[in-house]
Formats: structure tokens, sequence, C-alpha cells
């Protein structure tokens, strides 16, 4: 098992920026791929970005790229989302995802509510 701790939510105005943080542990070494989901109120939850953590290889939704950054510090095992030039449409529900080898969401975090207002 995996367990995924975010952290860094909160609320801006738009323009602004924010940095969340998931911190992996537990069986971390099942893990190849990382990244972060969102699900706003009456939408579906998509996927923001994700990042295989062996080679780096990253992916980011045609809705941020350009904005955010997707990174990950091998050594403390965490994932990172800077989110910069926010909009309020970047509004959701933000979940850290890990998972490996061929799917990158087998386990998933509580959650941080990121909110941004015009």
């Amino acid at each position: 098992q995996v367990l995924l701790v975010e952290s860094g939510g909160g609320s801006v105005q738009a323009g602004g920026s924010l940095r969340l943080s998931c911190a992996a542990s537990g069986y971390t070494y099942s893990v190849n791929c990382m990244g972060w989901l969102r699900q706003a109120p009456g939408k579906e939850r998509e996927v923001v970005a994700r990042i295989y953590t062996g080679g780096g290889s990253t992916y980011y939704a045609d809705s941020v790229k350009g904005r955010f950054t997707i990174s990950h510090d091998y050594a403390k095992n965490t994932v990172y989302l800077q989110m910069n030039s926010l909009e309020p449409e970047d509004t959701a529900m933000y979940y850290c995802a890990a998972g490996g080898p061929t799917r990158c969401d087998n386990y998933r975090g509580q959650g941080t509510q990121v909110t941004v207002s015009s």
C-alpha cells in the first residue's frame, strides 16, 4: 500500500500562484508514475499532469500547459505541482495520484482544495 499526503492548496486571486506537494510513503518501490487529478463540482475528474519518476517524462492537460509544472524529488518521494497564472476555471479539489507499472492512479490522496477568485 502507498499513502499519499497532499498539502499546499488554498485560495488565491486570478493570476496568482500556488504550489501543491504530495509526499508518498509505504511501498513506493512499486510506483513509477505520480500525478495530479482534479475535480470541480458538477464536472468530471480530469488528469492535470503526471510524471514518470524513472525517466522524468511528463504529461499535461491542454488546459494547464504553459502554466503548471510538475516535478518530482526522488529522495523525498514527493511530487510537486507549481501552478502559475491561475484562473477561476482551475478551482477544484486536487488529488495526488500514484501507481505503476501501467497505471498512474492505483493510489490516490485525500485531496486539497484550490479556489481561484476573479
